[in-house]
């Protein structure tokens, strides 16, 4: 029988992995498409978790998000910081 809940465990699983893959790639993918994946990838494996009522493991995708979250804001945060800063042209000798 097909459980819609399987699929969303399915879902959340591989785009977790998605993320993870693209934490070696180029700074602009990582940045636009890894966080929001793993972020997407814990929702969807809370939601599954539960469903199946597995009390560590909902826990486990809690603390999972909570860190993904921390990571985005993290990273914006860098990211203004980044630009904010003025350009400031070295002078040569």
């Amino acid at each position: 029988m097909l459980n819609v809940f399987y699929f969303i465990g399915v879902a959340g699983l591989l785009s977790i992995i998605t993320g993870t893959l693209l934490i070696s790639s180029k700074p602009s993918l990582r940045r636009r498409y890894t966080y929001p994946l793993l972020l997407f990838g814990g929702v969807c494996l809370l939601i599954y978790s539960v469903y199946i009522r597995d009390t560590v493991f909902i826990i486990l995708q809690a603390v999972y998000i909570v860190i993904t979250i921390y990571g985005i804001i993290r990273l914006h945060h860098h990211i203004r910081k980044v630009s904010d800063k003025p350009i400031v042209k070295s002078k040569k000798k």
